[in-house]
């Protein structure tokens, strides 16, 4: 069976509003004759005559009359499916996303996140997933509408990105602490006991690296999964936490911040998105809100500290 074609329903559309085929000739700027073509063409399509000669002009079939208001949707449809999309109306949109976001962010800018969008987007609501792995499977299936984090060697490289900002790893330990009330050192930090953490539940982490080329080992008394578990554990103990700074600013409010004693690498969160969901208006809507509340959101930026080795 061949395929129709559908150029031929614009006009059939033409022909049944104007019932004339010079007038429709000239809506579409084609020739008479390639009018008269095109209604041969229908009729032999249709299995019927659609427009017959009655006196000096042309009357529809009852055929014809069935399909004029039938066309006339289907190409004012079509004329809408190829047409640009029209400027979001945020206050319009009725919608869920999805978003896979690393441990803290939620706590940290998801306050202001949420307001921003209730305010501009009340039809909006916002499904906040844990960000377990650095797979960018839930994008590539459509699971997941928006991820944050930092890029990983896993992350498709299909997937766009865009900057939110850049952080690096702090201490914090409660209020009072020991720390808190002298200078702290390498020694002193290595000296006191820790909280690593790990989503793959590993015993080192890039800290006890960093250490490790200046001859230091901390103790490390337990591993959690997230940063504010961590933060909660050092907010009722002794142990010391390490963790981003910018990440976690709502979550520390109330303890002790210090620079790390040693140099470390700063490093960049960004969010990321399949590239189908690119021109969306509304997904481009959600990254931008996601990008400003992550510039707005400036914490007390804790300096970094000289290395001291005693």
């Amino acid at each position: 069976m061949s395929t129709p074609d559908f150029n031929l329903l614009v006009t059939l559309d033409v022909l049944l509003a104007e019932g004339n085929v010079a007038r429709a000739a000239r809506r579409l700027r084609l020739s008479p004759s390639a009018m008269s073509r095109a209604l041969a063409r229908l009729r032999e399509t249709t299995g019927d005559p659609l427009l017959v000669r009655a006196g000096r002009g042309l009357v529809p079939t009852p055929r014809a009359q069935e399909l004029r208001d039938r066309v006339a949707q289907v190409v004012q449809d079509a004329e809408a499916v190829l047409r640009p999309v029209k400027e979001l109306d945020p206050k319009q949109l009725v919608r869920t996303f999805t978003l896979r976001t690393s441990d803290g962010f939620v706590e940290n800018f998801g306050p202001a996140l949420i307001a921003r969008v209730s305010n501009e987007a009340p039809g909006v609501r916002l499904r906040f997933a844990q960000k377990l792995d650095k797979e960018s499977v839930g994008l590539r299936e459509g699971m997941v509408d928006l991820e944050t984090g930092v890029i990983g060697d896993v992350t498709g490289p299909e997937v766009r990105t865009r900057a939110l900002f850049r952080d690096h790893f702090i201490g914090v330990v409660r209020a009072g602490h020991p720390l808190s009330r002298e200078p702290i050192s390498m020694q002193r930090y290595c000296t006191g006991l820790h909280i690593l953490f790990s989503r793959q539940g590993k015993d080192r982490g890039p800290m006890d690296e960093a250490l490790k080329s200046f001859g230091l080992e901390r103790k490390i008394v337990t591993v959690v999964g997230g940063f504010a578990a961590a933060i909660a554990l050092a907010r009722a103990s002794d142990l010391i936490a390490t963790v981003p700074e910018r990440h976690t600013g709502n979550l520390r409010a109330g303890m002790f911040n210090f620079a790390l004693p040693f140099p470390t690498k700063d490093f960049t969160v960004s969010m990321q998105w399949h590239p189908r969901m690119d021109a969306d208006p509304a997904h481009r809507w959600l990254r931008g809100c996601i990008h400003d509340i992550c510039q707005e959101a400036h914490t007390a930026v804790i300096p970094q500290a000289e290395v001291v080795v005693e």
